[in-house]
C-alpha cells in the first residue's frame, strides 16, 4: 500500500445527505418502575454525536480532509448542537434550515454498553423550494470540490438526487453515493454506488452463490451507467464490480465486531478520501476495508485516522517485521502499534538460560497488554553484571530462544548495565518487571508513568533460577 494515498492535504470533498444527530443518555439500572413492568435508568450522562450524512462528514474531517456538508436541519436547539459537534472537527456546514420540520434526532437510552431503547424524532419532506435550495448549495460548492458524496437514508434530502448527479458530472466531479430504497434508477450516471447485501438483493433479487451476486452486480453497473459498483456483505466481506474488469472480492477485515453502528458510513468516507488521492478502486476500497474492521470493534458510531489506517495498513503488509529487530526499527514498530490503539509491554533481563519460570512470567507479562517486547542485555553487559564466566550463551542464541516463544512479539538488546535508556527511547505503554521490586526502585519507572504509561511488579515462580540451574550443573 502507498501511504501517499492518505496525504490529504489540499484535498476537498463535499457531502450531501439526511444529516441527524445521534443522542444517547446513558445511565444504571437497579430497579423496575412501580409504573409498568420497565426497567428504570437514572440518566448519568448524555453524549451528543452526529449521525447519517453528518457521520460520512465527521469521519472525512478525522481523515484531515477538508469537508462542506449540505444538508437539511430543523429550525430548533438540536440544529444548533449538530452544527456545533461538526464544526468543532473541521467541519464546514451548509445545512438548509427548514421552519415545517424538525432535525433528524435518533435519541438512545444505553446501560451498561447496552441499548434499551431508540426514540427517532422525524418528519420527511420533499418539497420542491427544499430541493431548490439543496441543489443552489450542491451548485456552488462543486466547483472547489475533488469529489462528492451523496448520502441517503430516505428522509428527503436527496429527493432529487439525480439532477444533483447531474450537476456533479457537469463540473467533471466524480459522485460517490450510498443508496437507499427500492429504485436505483434515481443514481443512475454516479461515479460509483456502493449498497449493502440486503439493499442490493432488494432491487436485483436473492442471489445464491458469488457467481450470481456478481453477474446480477454487473448486469446492474451496466444498467445505469456507473463506472464501479460496490457490495458491501458484512462478515463475508467486499464485491467491487468495475468497467472491463473482473469482480474483486475482498474477505472482511473485522477480528471482532461490537457494534455495526456508522460502518457503512466510514467505508464511503475513506474509499471516496483514498480515490481522490490514488484515482484506483481497489486501493480505495481495499483501505475502506480495514477501516471498516476497526470502527466495528468499537461501541457506537466510530471513526478512523489517517494515522491509525496508515498504522493499520503498515502492520497489514510488514507482518514480518516481528521478532528480532534493532533498537531503531523496533521503536518504527512500536510507534505504528501505539498508533493503532496497541498496548506495547516492556520487560528486560539478560535470559541466560530459559527455564519453566521464564515462560510464565512471559506470559502474565503479555496478558497485560497487546504487543510484548523483551530487550535483552548484551554479552559485554552481561559480563559487568554477572563476572567473567557469565553469559552462558550468547547475545545470538538467547534472542533466538526468545524469539521462538509464543507470548514475545519483539526481541531486542541494549548494551548499558541498566535498561533506562532503551526504556527512554521507545517509551512502551506498560513496564514490567518480575522479583522484590518496588514501583519507585525500578529502572525507567518514572519515564514511562511521566508519559500516562503503567508500572507492574511480577512475582517469579519459586524453584527457577538460571543461577540454581548454573550451580547443578557445576559450570
Amino acid at each position: 500500500m502507498n501511504s501517499s494515498y492518505l496525504n490529504f492535504k489540499d484535498k476537498h470533498i463535499l457531502v450531501v445527505g439526511d444529516v441527524m444527530l445521534d443522542r444517547y443518555w446513558h445511565g444504571g439500572t437497579s430497579r423496575i418502575s412501580p409504573e409498568a413492568p420497565v426497567q428504570v435508568v437514572k440518566v448519568s450522562n448524555i453524549e451528543d454525536r452526529p449521525g447519517g450524512a453528518a457521520n460520512v462528514a465527521l469521519g472525512l474531517a478525522k481523515l484531515g480532509v477538508a469537508v462542506t456538508l449540505v444538508g437539511v436541519v430543523g429550525n430548533d436547539d438540536n440544529a444548533t448542537v449538530l452544527e456545533r459537534c461538526l464544526e468543532a472537527e473541521g467541519v464546514a456546514c451548509r445545512f438548509v434550515q427548514s421552519l415545517d420540520l424538525p432535525t433528524i434526532t435518533k435519541l438512545r437510552v444505553m446501560s451498561r454498553h447496552q441499548q434499551l431503547i431508540r426514540l427517532d424524532f422525524e418528519e420527511r419532506t420533499d418539497s420542491l423550494s427544499q430541493n431548490d435550495a439543496v441543489a443552489a448549495m450542491v451548485k456552488d460548492c462543486l466547483p472547489y470540490s475533488n469529489a462528492v458524496i451523496y448520502s441517503d437514508y430516505a428522509k428527503g434530502c436527496l429527493a432529487d438526487v439525480q439532477s444533483l448527479i447531474q450537476l456533479s458530472n457537469a463540473e467533471g466531479v466524480p459522485s460517490f453515493v450510498d443508496p437507499k430504497g427500492d429504485d436505483f434508477s434515481i443514481y443512475q450516471g454516479a461515479t460509483l454506488v456502493k449498497p449493502n447485501l440486503l439493499e442490493f438483493e432488494n432491487i436485483v433479487g436473492k442471489c445464491r452463490s458469488s457467481k450470481e451476486l456478481e453477474d446480477k452486480a454487473k448486469a446492474l453497473r451496466e444498467q445505469f451507467g456507473w463506472k464501479a459498483l460496490l457490495v458491501t456483505r458484512g462478515e463475508d466481506g467486499l464485491v467491487l464490480l468495475e468497467d472491463d474488469k473482473p469482480a474483486f472480492s475482498l474477505a472482511t477485515a473485522a477480528k471482532e465486531v461490537f457494534d455495526v453502528t456508522g460502518a457503512g458510513d466510514t467505508v464511503v468516507a475513506v474509499l471516496t478520501a483514498v480515490y481522490v488521492t490514488s484515482k484506483r478502486f481497489i486501493d480505495a476500497v481495499e483501505y475502506a476495508n480495514q477501516a471498516a474492521g476497526y470502527v466495528v470493534g468499537k461501541l457506537g458510531t466510530a471513526s478512523i485516522s489517517a494515522e491509525q489506517l496508515e498504522a493499520i495498513m503498515y502492520q497489514r503488509t510488514h507482518t514480518t517485521n516481528f521478532g528480532v529487530l534493532s533498537p531503531e526499527d523496533l521503536l518504527e514498530q512500536i510507534k505504528l502499534a501505539q498508533m493503532n490503539g496497541e498496548k506495547v509491554v516492556f520487560t528486560n533481563g539478560c535470559f541466560d538460560i530459559l527455564h519453566p519460570g521464564h515462560v510464565a512470567y512471559m506470559k502474565q507479562a503479555k496478558a497485560l497488554g497487546d504487543r510484548l517486547v523483551v530487550a535483552v542485555n548484551t554479552d559485554a553487559s552481561v559480563k559487568r553484571l554477572k563476572g567473567d564466566k557469565r553469559p552462558i550463551n550468547d547475545l545470538t542464541h538467547r534472542m533466538a530462544v526468545l524469539e521462538g516463544m509464543g507470548s514475545i512479539d519483539w526481541v531486542t538488546w541494549f548494551d548499558e548495565d541498566t535498561p533506562k535508556e532503551i526504556i527512554e527511547a521507545l517509551t512502551p505503554s506498560v513496564l514490567v518487571k518480575g522479583g522484590d521490586y518496588t514501583v519507585d526502585n525500578i529502572v525507567g519507572a518514572q519515564h514511562v508513568l511521566e508519559h500516562g504509561g503503567e508500572v507492574k511488579v511480577l512475582t517469579f515462580v519459586d524453584g527457577y533460577s538460571t543461577t540454581s540451574i548454573i550451580e547443578k550443573a557445576n559450570l
